[in-house]
Order: structure tokens, then sequence, then C-alpha cells
């Protein structure tokens, strides 16, 4: 069955990724319970800046960050509409102040994919 999934690139500075790790188990918990069929991070560790673009350009990364790939799976995008709706509605989720995240959100991208290849 085709899948949609979220994706997300952001830039985390590294004294803060303990910090950023924590928020996202506690963010999977809450989009696992809406109905997510997956939750990932990665925290990249082979990734070289381009010559035209890359993922450390895209986030404007600067010396003391890394760079993070995250993306979560849906069984389609109405069901992500569906818990995303859920998800933001959570206290837990809902009640985040974004000026004590450990990430600068204005250089976060994001956005939603239909599934091309499954294998």
């Amino acid at each position: 069955m085709p899948h949609y999934v979220d994706g997300f690139l952001l830039a985390v500075p590294k004294d803060k990724v303990e910090a950023y790790r924590k928020l996202a188990q506690d963010a999977s918990v809450v989009w696992k319970e809406h109905g997510a069929v997956a939750y990932f991070e990665g925290l990249a560790d082979d990734v070289q800046p381009g010559k035209l673009t890359s993922f450390p350009q895209a986030v404007q990364l600067k010396d003391d960050e890394v760079v993070i790939f995250s993306w979560i799976v849906y069984n389609s995008r109405e069901q992500r509409d569906e818990v995303n709706a859920k998800v933001m509605a959570d206290p837990r989720i809902a009640n985040l102040d974004p000026k004590t995240m450990p990430f600068d959100g204005e250089r976060m991208i994001y956005g939603g994919f239909s599934s091309l290849v499954e294998a």
C-alpha cells in the first residue's frame, strides 16, 4: 500500500542535540498515538556542502550546528491531515513555545510527499 510522508530538514546547534532528541522522542509519542505509521529523526554524519546546493546550504548551516533530516509516515495524505490536526490540538504540542525550541524554526524546510516508489 502506498504511503504519504512529511519530510523535515533543519539545523540544530551541536550543544542542543540532546534537548532536540528529547523533544523529538516526546513528539514521536504524540504523532504515533494519533495514528502516524512511523516517525524518524536522522542526525547528519555524512553531508557535505555542494557547489550549488546541499543539505547544509539549504538550512544555512552554521559551524556550531548539525543537520537533522526527519520524516513521518502516514497511510495517506487524508490520514496525515487528520493526524496533524489532532497533533496540533494536543496540549503536548500546542503548548510548546517556539521561542524555546532547540532549533531555529525559520530555517526549517518541510513538505508533504506522496509515494513514488516503495521497495
